[in-house]
């Protein structure tokens, strides 16, 4: 049963606050969120289960600490379940977020319950039940080094069902090295049945380079009826939903500054047209973030 068809089974697939979404950037609101606090993300993990579903391969930490995120758009903290990838055939599609209309080869889903509400399970039953750090990739000529011991171990769990014990993971900071500082968010879902719509999601923007070898790994996987190519939902409709955009607050100064500057000296732009909008500016400034973003990763 394809995505199209999991509504007439599970109703909130169907709802008005679904995930995955197609991020347009000249829509967000850009903000300065408190700061993301990672916690644990420095620490090696003892030992960590990899597990084929026949969806896509999900990885538990058994022995070890447990990753906590707090701060940014949560109240309250947050407490690792489980993290898992989504890919496609090849490295035009694979993401399940998009950006400007733009797919990714691959996305990685770090999944965290609120820890106040004691488990997984009792936390999808909250609308702020759940977070989710969603990291995109981007393809580079040169391996990523600390991804070459994960990937060398996809082989173990090919088949549907298995299961393989990885020991002296890397960090979650190694896992997820990229810039954190900004980063999407907005209120969704599960991507997969139930479609719970308990998700505050949290779309990193900065991508991680894997080269294409890499990635290939997780396309030798199986599910029940072959290779394992295609695990990635179709963006849903908005439905007016607000996207927020964090950023640093160096960049925030700067378009403080701009805006008293503007505020204090209102100029004729040559056509007889006071600019006195500050708005026209912030788009400016954030449209050299955008390009400067996208050169560096």
């Amino acid at each position: 049963m394809g995505p199209n068809h999991w509504g007439e089974w599970y109703h909130q697939c169907v709802g008005k606050h679904q995930s995955p979404i197609n991020i347009v950037e000249h829509d967000v609101e850009i903000v300065e969120l408190p700061k993301l606090r990672f916690v644990n993300f420095d620490l090696k993990i003892e030992e960590v289960e990899l597990h084929n579903n026949g969806h896509t391969v999900v990885l538990l930490i058994r022995h070890g600490p447990l990753p906590i995120i707090l701060g940014g758009p949560l109240t309250g903290k947050y407490q690792f379940a489980q993290l898992h990838f989504h890919w496609g055939q090849n490295d035009a599609e694979g993401s399940e977020n998009r950006i400007n209309n733009g797919s990714f080869p691959m996305e990685l889903h770090v999944v965290f319950f609120k820890a106040s509400y004691g488990s997984f399970k009792e936390a999808t039953e909250h609308p702020d039940g759940l977070t989710v750090l969603s990291f995109l990739y981007s393809t580079s000529r040169q391996s990523n080094p600390t991804y070459d011991k994960f990937v060398q171990m996809l082989p173990m769990v090919e088949k549907p069902k298995s299961s393989t014990i990885i020991t002296n993971f890397p960090t979650f900071d190694d896992l997820t090295l990229t810039d954190r500082d900004a980063y999407f968010t907005y209120g969704g879902s599960l991507t997969t049945p139930p479609c719970s719509e308990v998700v505050t999601w949290i779309e990193f923007k900065k991508t991680i380079p894997l080269s294409h070898n890499q990635i290939q790994y997780f396309r030798q996987l199986n599910d029940h009826n072959g290779k394992l190519l295609h695990n990635f939902r179709p963006v849903q409709p908005l439905y007016g939903r607000t996207i927020r955009l964090s950023i640093s607050p160096e960049w925030n100064t700067l378009f403080s500054d701009v805006e008293k500057n503007n505020k204090a000296t209102p100029r004729n732009d040559g056509m007889g047209i006071k600019i006195r909008n500050f708005s026209i500016y912030k788009i400016a400034v954030f449209a050299v973030f955008v390009i400067i973003s996208r050169i560096v990763s």
